[in-house]
């Protein structure tokens, strides 16, 4: 039995009744999180698996193993995460951990940084003639760029540097925590719940009017990146600060002049006490750029004096 199930019970049994709306979590952030490693071009040569599990957006779970993926192990492959075959020796294979990773992954929402991860799943279980695990899959890349469509790319390390996260890539492990941890980072800044970001996003109608900045207004020339929950819908701050005549970005660049903090859950910042923006808008400024930090409230007073 997996590790949700002896948790809240197994998921299809039909005598659990669901929860009351009032007890669900308000993002609702449970799920697994995972991560292989292989040992060659085959995908279905996994060396080393990786699951954390996430409860309530807390790490409850984890969950790590080598395995003999009885196949060759490409040099390549080895230089990225410095497992050989010595290393597996002794070590299950695939087809006895099988068992294992259904029960934690089995029926329940599964993480993972881009559809590799799922296809080695599957492309093993098929070598091992074991049955697909049927989760539901998530792919932590397409929440990213949903969340920060400005960066560069949206790859695990990208985002560990973005968000302020320590990991060593390429450790199944530790993919697995950061990939969940970018889940829970871009519910954090969105407000988006595990069901929103299964749901395609919204399309703007050709007809709505976009926020843009004004041009003129007391916040022109300005550019303002948020941080945290704010007291309203960001999209709607975005609109008040457009009408100001202010321009809004997701990260903190070297155009940014004013970073606002909203409410922050402290856990989620990878043992650190401040957002990855709050700490590069400190790093910018003690390079010598200038960047005003200021908590929301004092940023609405700033509106109100020059509105």
């Amino acid at each position: 039995m997996g590790w949700l199930s002896r948790l809240f019970g197994t998921a299809s049994a039909p005598d659990v009744a669901p929860a009351p709306p009032q007890v669900i979590a308000p993002l609702n952030l449970d799920f697994v999180a995972i991560d292989v490693e292989t040992a060659c071009s085959r995908n279905s040569s996994i060396c080393q698996v990786g699951i954390v599990g996430f409860l309530d957006g807390k790490e409850v779970l984890t969950f790590e193993s080598l395995v003999d993926p009885r196949d060759e192990f490409d040099p390549f492959n080895v230089g990225l995460h410095g497992i050989d075959r010595h290393h597996v020796r002794g070590k299950p294979h695939f087809g006895h951990l099988h068992e294992t990773l259904a029960g934690h992954l089995g029926g329940r929402i599964a993480v993972a940084h881009s559809s590799f991860d799922r296809g080695a799943l599957s492309a093993a279980a098929l070598q091992h003639r074991k049955p697909e695990i049927e989760a539901r899959w998530l792919d932590s890349v397409a929440v990213a760029r949903r969340a920060w469509p400005d960066l560069p790319n949206h790859k695990l390390k990208t985002m560990a540097d973005h968000l302020g996260i320590n990991f060593k890539h390429h450790d199944a492990l530790n993919d697995a925590r950061t990939a969940g941890l970018v889940v829970l980072r871009a519910s954090e800044e969105t407000g988006l719940s595990l069901k929103d970001w299964f749901a395609a996003p919204r399309k703007p109608r050709s007809k709505a009017p976009v926020a843009r900045p004004g041009g003129s207004g007391p916040l022109a020339g300005e550019c303002v990146c948020m941080t945290g929950d704010m007291s309203v819908p960001k999209p709607k701050m975005a609109d008040e600060i457009a009408a100001a005549g202010g321009s809004v970005t997701s990260t903190v660049s070297g155009k940014t002049t004013i970073l606002v903090l909203g409410h922050q859950d402290v856990s989620t910042f990878a043992g650190k006490d401040k957002s990855a923006k709050h700490i590069k808008a400190e790093v910018m400024n003690a390079a010598g750029h200038h960047v005003r930090i200021m908590v929301e409230h004092e940023f609405r007073m700033l509106l109100a004096r020059t509105g």
